[in-house]
């Protein structure tokens, strides 16, 4: 069995440590997730969902315990929790896409501009970046809007350049926290078939939903259930082996 892509143990994330207001969002985490899929961290506002995908995204550092990351081309598993900021900025940007609840495009550019701003601090050449951000936004059918202001995008096309954005360094992991937060059913439906294509590619998708038509799309590999900061359930969601045979949950 291949080394999980990430794994937490005695995860914990105390905000303000010290401090009369300090508030633990997160207690003593096990939690391993594999390289390739799609999971999703379900419940309700405050249980830490956000808090988590953070630690796993490098955007934040524990309190407490390890978390160790597989590197997706030299197989090598390293402790991220105590990494200098700058070897982890580098690792972030090279592992993980990320997909914000509002998306966080910046008024005034263009969407090609947007999806190409990742790539500059990799130090790739402007054609180089030019023409991967063409081709993502041409992979997600929104090509025609490149040089469209963002601003002036519908909700479905500002979604998919979100997306573009995130992927512009290839990362094998996609992070996504409340993506269909605000969104018809129609832009739901879209966002899981591109998670679905990613997914077949073999790159992870972690995202945090409280809509039950993410965790029940049958792109879904597996649901884990957070509640006051620990983790309350983690069952094998519609896309797994173990719900299609039936050994799963209900």
């Amino acid at each position: 069995m291949d080394t999980p892509m990430l794994t937490l143990r005695a995860v914990t994330k105390t905000h303000n440590e010290g401090e009369e207001n300090a508030c633990t969002a997160l207690h003593d985490i096990d939690l391993s997730l594999e390289g390739r899929g799609v999971t999703v961290l379900r419940g309700p506002s405050g249980s830490g969902k956000s808090t988590l995908l953070s630690l796993v995204g490098c955007l934040s550092r524990p309190t407490s315990g390890r978390i160790h990351l597989r590197d997706p081309e030299t197989a090598e598993v390293r402790d991220i929790s105590a990494l200098p900021e700058r070897f982890l900025t580098l690792l972030r940007r090279r592992t993980f896409g990320f997909v914000f609840q509002s998306f966080n495009l910046i008024h005034g550019l263009s969407a090609l501009e947007n999806v190409m701003l990742p790539a500059y601090p990799l130090g790739q050449g402007r054609r180089e970046i030019i023409t991967r951000a063409t081709a993502w936004l041409e992979r997600l059918d929104v090509a025609h809007k490149a040089r469209t202001p963002v601003e002036l995008l519908s909700g479905g096309e500002v979604q998919r350049v979100a997306i573009a954005r995130a992927m512009v360094n290839d990362p094998p992991v996609l992070i996504a926290d409340e993506p269909t937060a605000n969104l018809d059913s129609d832009l739901v439906r879209r966002f899981l078939e591109i998670v679905a294509r990613f997914r077949d590619e073999g790159r992870m998708v972690l995202m945090t939903s409280h809509d039950p038509r993410v965790w029940e799309s049958v792109s879904v590999d597996r649901v884990v259930t957070l509640r006051d900061g620990r983790i309350a359930g983690d069952e094998p969601g519609p896309a797994s082996p173990a719900r299609q045979g039936g050994g799963g949950a209900p």
